[in-house]
């Protein structure tokens, strides 16, 4: 299968060759993962009940899902990534705000997928072959899931698409096993080595778990979903059913892996880590499963995510071919395992990176749907590209390349949600206005879009435009 070349340019129709039923495929294949697995671990491990941990993951991943599914909307329009798109609100250089936060979002989930998948593998292979857990074969181990990593992601959209077709239904095989493995120690009480509620209370404690394990895995999705949507044909399959494939895809990708993780952790007693504890409480005979759960999940999820931080980075330095740029990445992904692996604990460190990015991240996906629904998802194409060919012009030119009341608006949101959230190590100032609980999201969401709507009021809309118009750009350097 050849290598993808294209970048973050506009996909002519003739090459939108996918459709829905490849959304679906390629959002659960790729999450059916110890990455995502993990997540369900979190509500046990912050000292709550089987049902109030389900009951946390169901109601956050379903408000993170109604938040972010119709973003995937906007490149079905414009037949380019979603930091791109977002060029639109943003201006054609602001857009480079999405490109960031992507690949923020990118780039720790890829690291979290390499840390505890080869921290999975390494058990595995000691408890079968011996091999003792020093820096060396972690290191080994980290190094070899990596390699593996960046050659999907180099190879683009097509290789990773195949991937997670053979992973959507192998992967399923491997975890209906693992039910099997564990279901004789399962448990529905609350792990006593947890300690009791995290943060002293039960709904402090929920709210936490359903932000952390349920919103964060839609939320991670803010600027994916549209690596994939455009490469499908507006011409030939509708919003409609591209949306519902969406919401089945997200659905589908994260409550199965979430909850089974959540279920492993009840069975295996895990409630201070989840790596160790999963490896030691599964019988012999699935030893060899999880191993190839371990690889070839995380694989199929850390080269999708790679390939999505290649994209953005290619966005943020256009002169970059989108191979280089996901080598660079790859390099920097790897050495965040390591920094993870020796320097923090995976509780603290995985709640922490997901509450801050979900509070940066949040505002500027409302503002990016709120300008999707202003314009009625009618785009200039040609325009959103000025950047990338270092051009000047066009109608999301804005100033200097930048929409100020967009930028100003996320900025001062993602303000307010960092000073909103609760980590394990840091407690923002305004939790005193919410009685200690963690709003971060929403306060972040609600304030970034209510200052754009504000700023912008009165103001055309600016992306409502014909789409047989032309955009006339300068051919002076940006």
């Amino acid at each position: 299968m050849p290598m993808e070349r294209r970048g973050v340019d506009t996909i002519p129709d003739e090459e939108r060759t996918s459709g829905p039923r490849d959304l679906v495929s390629i959002l659960v294949g790729s999450n059916l993962c110890l990455g995502v697995i993990i997540f369900g671990w979190l509500p046990p491990s912050f000292g709550l009940g089987w049902w109030a941990s389900v009951s946390s993951i169901l109601v956050g991943t379903a408000v993170g899902i109604a938040l972010t599914a119709p973003l995937a909307l906007i490149s079905l329009r414009t037949a380019t990534n979603l930091s791109t798109s977002s060029g639109a609100q943003f201006g054609v250089r602001g857009r480079l705000v999405g490109s960031v936060v992507g690949l923020l979002l990118a780039l720790g989930y890829t690291a979290l997928t390499v840390w505890i998948g080869g921290d999975v593998m390494l058990g595995v292979l000691t408890r079968l072959f011996g091999i003792p857990a020093n820096d060396l074969s972690y290191g080994l181990v980290y190094a070899l899931l990596a390699a593996a990593t960046v050659t999907g992601a180099v190879y683009g959209y097509r290789v990773l698409l195949a991937l997670s077709r053979v992973l959507a239904v192998g992967m399923t095989a491997l975890l209906l096993l693992g039910v099997l493995a564990y279901a004789p120690d399962f448990t529905t009480t609350a792990l006593p080595e947890a300690g009791g509620y995290l943060l002293g209370g039960f709904w402090p404690t929920w709210l936490l778990a359903a932000v952390a394990a349920g919103l964060s895995g839609p939320i991670a999705f803010i600027t994916l979903l549209g690596d994939y949507t455009r490469y499908i044909s507006p011409a030939r399959h509708s919003s409609r059913k591209v949306l519902h494939a969406t919401w089945l895809g997200l659905a589908l990708g994260l409550l199965v892996p979430q909850l089974f993780g959540t279920f492993t952790a009840y069975a295996a007693g895990a409630a201070l880590d989840y790596a160790g504890p999963l490896v030691d409480a599964a019988p012999t005979w699935y030893l060899v499963p999880l191993l190839l759960a371990a690889s070839a999940g995380s694989v199929g999820n850390a080269g999708l995510m790679l390939y999505s931080m290649g994209l953005d980075l290619d966005a943020i330095l256009p002169r970059a071919s989108r191979a280089t740029a996901t080598y660079t990445v790859a390099v920097i992904a790897t050495v965040c395992v390591f920094v993870g692996h020796y320097a923090s604990t995976a509780q603290d460190a995985m709640t922490s990176f997901v509450l801050l990015l979900t509070a940066i991240g949040t505002p500027w996906a409302v503002i990016t749907l709120i300008g999707f629904a202003r314009c009625r998802g009618v785009y200039d194409a040609e325009a959103l590209q000025v950047f990338n060919r270092r051009a000047r012009g066009g109608i999301y030119w804005f100033t200097g390349g930048w929409n100020i009341p967009a930028t100003v608006s996320w900025a001062l949101g993602a303000t307010v949600g960092v000073l909103a959230v609760a980590l394990p190590s840091y407690e923002g100032p305004l939790l005193a206005l919410t009685g200690g609980v963690d709003c971060s999201f929403l306060l972040s969401g609600a304030v970034g879009g209510a200052l754009y709507l504000a700023l912008t009021a009165r103001e055309s809309t600016k992306a409502a435009v014909d789409p047989r118009s032309t955009t006339a750009l300068a051919n002076s350097e940006a």
